[in-house]
Formats: structure tokens, C-alpha cells, sequence
């Protein structure tokens, strides 16, 4: 019977470990998309994105930069090139309910290029 829980012990630990890697490795992601996005560097979001086989479309709404959405933190950070890819990979009713370009409008940052995607693709 010691045996049989130290092996159920065993189990739990090993795959509490591999939960806990793969929470960290999201996070790292998520850090690494996020400070891509406020560099301005297409380049490596794109690459990111790519090299961790996923598309921007599928997981958008589960980034968050410091509480805002990655449009919105494109934004803040004047991030013009980055903002746009991120506008051209999302589908068209996403950005229209998104809310980001009201949020562009409303914190000042409705003349930025960002803005002016978001509203020319989404048709506002």
C-alpha cells in the first residue's frame, strides 16, 4: 500500500512540475510579445508568433500588456509598425467589437496610424 501512494505521489509531483513549466513558459511568452510590441519590432513579433506556431487571430484576446489589449499597448508605446501587423492579422470583427479604436479616441491617440488601421479595416 506505501508503494501504490508513492507512486500516486510521485505522479502528482511530476505533473504539478510540468504544469508549473509550461504556466512559466506562457509567461515568458506573453513578456516576450508584449516588449516586442512596445520596441516596435514586427520583425521579432512575427517570428515569435511563427516560431511558437501560433496565430495572433487565435489568442489576442489572451494577451494582456499592463492591462491593455496588445492594440491597445501598441498605442501607448507609438508602435506604428507593430500595430499595424497586429491590425492585418486580426479579422475585421474582432477590431470593430474590440472596442480598441473608441479607447484610441477617447486617451488621445485617435490620429495615430494605429487608429487609422483599426478603422479602415474594420470599416468605422
Amino acid at each position: 500500500m506505501k508503494l501504490t501512494a508513492s507512486i500516486v505521489l510521485g505522479v502528482l509531483a511530476t505533473g504539478s512540475m510540468v504544469f508549473s513549466s509550461s504556466v512559466n513558459a506562457t509567461d515568458q511568452l506573453v513578456a516576450s510579445i508584449c516588449d516586442y510590441v512596445a520596441a516596435d519590432d514586427k520583425n521579432r513579433l512575427r517570428k515569435k508568433l511563427d516560431d511558437s506556431r501560433l496565430k495572433l487571430r487565435n489568442v489576442y484576446d489572451d494577451i494582456s500588456c499592463g492591462g491593455n489589449s496588445l492594440l491597445r499597448h501598441a498605442m501607448a508605446s507609438n508602435a506604428t509598425s507593430a500595430g499595424e501587423f497586429i491590425v492585418k492579422q486580426l479579422p475585421k470583427k474582432k477590431l470593430a467589437s474590440s472596442g480598441d479604436y473608441e479607447w484610441a479616441t477617447a486617451n488621445g491617440h485617435g490620429a495615430s496610424a494605429v487608429a487609422a488601421a483599426i478603422k479602415d479595416r474594420a470599416g468605422l
